[in-house]
């Protein structure tokens, strides 16, 4: 296929001019009304932050941070944006043709079906594709690579697109990782043979526990041999690259905010959302109407706790048709760190249980070592945690003054910081993932293997099954049902049904926890006679502050320890500052009525981004205060809030954190 960008295209730095100038960026979109393919010269060879630019500024161009080891995705973002611009659309006769062979910036074999029509809303373009994936995550961009598989060895021409609200493929993944290669091995066999970011091997596996000043050797339950240590961010790059070369239309930068709905409630795509909205709701100078992606079945996978995927969940009652159970979350905060040469074990894998949690509180910690002497730290904390006043981020600055993990770290330097929630319900909680027009994949439906502490493997086998059943239902006729057939006859279902027991086990506190759960693991191996059930939904596991003393954690001595505006440095998070708040308060007097004198204003702890803050007013009344500027995307808030009262919503596209490592 041509693509925007082939992996050749050669890279320049923009110097932050905006598109209209004469550079040769501008003049290359503009050709393309005779031109068969449309690249960018945009270079950074480093594979450090740069700045793109983007709809979104005084000049028409927004200074969005931009992280790439494949630069293509930045010129991608930039070159869908200018096209897609109201008054910049290809004019090409025959519309229907538009994207097949010869057709401009879409040309390829694929696009059988591809078209651009206008929809109600007035200057909203609408293009039409076989497959519209949202999320460029594992789970997502394993489906695409494998409908495009499909279609190679069935010469069958579909059309997928796959859309990414993060600046490019990439920026918004973050996760452990040790990596199960199981669902990769199935769907890219030669990926050994290639420039894979998976070239560190676990060479060794310990397991502790730990008290405020000691470890204690467990046995470990982890069996990590076969897998690698890698940077799940890289990998996604790399599996993008691979969708490319397959055909598949990747379109990073935009943020899917609503679903579309044909007469009859069935999905029919996905609408971006429109840029250069004010904070007061007033249009801007560059302000740009969002694009209606249409989509003959629709993929969803936008990770842990997304916002499209809940909704779909609650309209069709997915969880009541599967049988399911409320998800479970645990928040997983991550640095990644380049340490003494001395000092790196490259793929050493160490993770612990204990302190700094009470024993009330599930989690425990992981330290990684990678290649090119960095090691990835984070603490994983449940958010079914009961003390209001506990603070998941200074619980992390806590665990890195362990004598254990404190050698490892001293003399080195952050590289970069984040956050995400992730699903812990595992079995019990996944719920029925088809609906009209498509299905849930990945961690929006939940399939991480808690004992394992892995979910990208069943989250990109989920994607491969859910494409076998798309194509399927696209040229055999079949219905959708076919991928919830095919998932609980494959082997995620197996290795969750084995693993269901784990996690709810540990409501009962750290010791019962470890004693079910090392029965089930090493005597009964899966087969318990019974399926526990989860606790109470994590926002109503939060106490009432009278039943618990304040927490007081110690100053960060900024060589170990960090405060939250150094860490948000970090993670090279941007937002566009003059927008509507993405976080929204279903009821704005519930914070100062009940969430600060009922729970301690437990939002201004559970965010490790310091996002809300209560400061005081002219009267010297407490007031919440909402800095959405700083979101990481980790969803505690959606998640955590006593009362639900916080609906995390997708801002502008390409902004966010911007990892590269994670």
């Amino acid at each position: 296929m041509r693509r925007f960008l082939s992996k050749s295209s050669s890279l320049r730095n923009p110097s932050l001019t905006p598109l209209s100038s004469s550079n040769s960026l501008e003049t290359h979109i503009c050709d393309s009304k005779t031109s068969s393919s449309i690249s960018s010269h945009v270079k950074n060879p480093s594979g450090f932050p740069q700045e793109i630019p983007s709809p979104a500024s005084s000049n028409g161009y927004s200074q969005v941070r931009h992280w790439s080891h494949n630069p293509s995705f930045s010129g991608f973002q930039v070159g869908f944006r200018r096209l897609f611009s109201p008054g910049h659309w290809p004019k090409f006769p025959g519309l229907r043709n538009f994207g097949r062979e010869g057709g401009g910036f879409l040309g390829s074999q694929s696009f059988g079906t591809q078209s651009r029509s206008l929809c109600s809303e007035p200057g909203r373009e609408s293009i039409e594709y076989d497959v519209v994936i949202v999320g460029a995550g594992p789970a997502g961009l394993s489906a695409a690579i494998r409908l495009k598989q499909l279609c190679r060895e069935k010469d069958v021409d579909l059309s997928v697109c796959v859309v990414e609200k993060g600046a490019e493929v990439g920026a918004h993944i973050l996760s452990g990782n040790v990596f199960e290669p199981r669902a990769l091995n199935e769907l890219l066999p030669q990926w050994k043979q290639e420039e894979s970011p998976i070239t560190v091997p676990v060479s060794s596996d310990k397991f502790l526990f730990l008290t405020k000043d000691r470890a204690f050797s467990l046995p470990c339950p982890f069996d990590n041999k076969g897998n690698y240590v890698i940077s799940l961010s890289q990998l996604v790059r790399w599996m993008g690259a691979e969708a490319e070369e397959l055909g598949v239309e990747i379109y990073p930068g935009f943020a899917a905010s609503e679903i579309l709905y044909d007469e009859n409630d069935v999905v029919v795509g996905i609408g971006t959302n429109n840029m250069g909205i004010a904070k007061d709701g007033s249009k801007k100078e560059n302000f740009q109407c969002g694009v209606e992606l249409k989509g003959r079945i629709t993929l969803l996978s936008e990770g842990c706790r997304g916002s499209l995927s809940e909704k779909i969940i609650k309209k069709f009652n997915l969880r009541d048709k599967g049988d399911s159970q409320h998800q479970t979350y645990a928040l997983g905060i991550k640095e990644v760190w380049e340490i003494d040469e001395d000092k790196h074990k490259p793929g050493a894998v160490l993770h612990t249980l204990g302190w700094p949690l009470d024993q009330k509180t599930y989690g425990g910690s992981f330290l990684y070592h990678m290649k090119d002497r960095q090691v990835s730290i984070g603490l994983v904390v449940a958010l079914n945690y009961q003390n209001p006043f506990l603070n998941p981020y200074e619980e992390f600055q806590k665990l890195k003054h362990h004598p254990a993990i404190k050698q490892v770290l001293e003399g080195g330097t952050v590289l970069q910081y984040g956050a995400r929630t992730l699903n812990e319900g595992g079995f019990q909680s996944i719920p029925y993932p088809v609906f009209p027009g498509g299905a849930i994949i990945g961690c929006s439906a939940g399939f991480l293997n808690v004992p394992k502490i892995k979910g990208t493997h069943t989250a990109m086998k989920s994607g491969m099954l859910a494409a076998e059943a798309t194509f399927q239902v696209l040229n055999e006729g079949l219905g959708m049902e076919t991928y919830w057939d095919n998932l609980k006859n494959s082997w995620i279902w197996e290795e969750l049904y084995r693993a269901r027991n784990y996690r709810p086990a540990f409501e009962y506190g750290l010791v019962p926890g470890l004693a079910i759960s090392a029965l089930e693991h090493y005597v009964l191996k899966g087969k318990f006679p019974f399926t526990l059930k989860h606790g109470k939904p994590d926002h109503e596991a939060t106490n009432v502050v009278e039943l618990h003393c304040p927490i007081h954690y110690p100053k960060p001595d900024g060589l170990l320890s960090f405060d939250v505006p150094t860490s948000l440095h970090r993670s090279n998070t941007n937002h566009e500052h003059d927008q509507p708040a993405h976080l929204h308060l279903r009821d704005p007097k519930i914070p100062e009525l009940i969430n600060l004198p009922v729970y301690a204003g437990p939002e201004s702890r559970y965010c490790p981004a310091r996002v809300y803050e209560y400061n005081p007013d002219e009267k010297s009344q407490l007031k919440l205060q909402i800095n959405a500027q700083n979101c990481l995307h980790c969803k505690a808030c959606d998640i955590k809030d006593p009362k639900q009262n916080i609906e995390w919503t997708v801002p502008e596209g390409g902004g966010g954190p911007g990892y590269s490592l994670m």
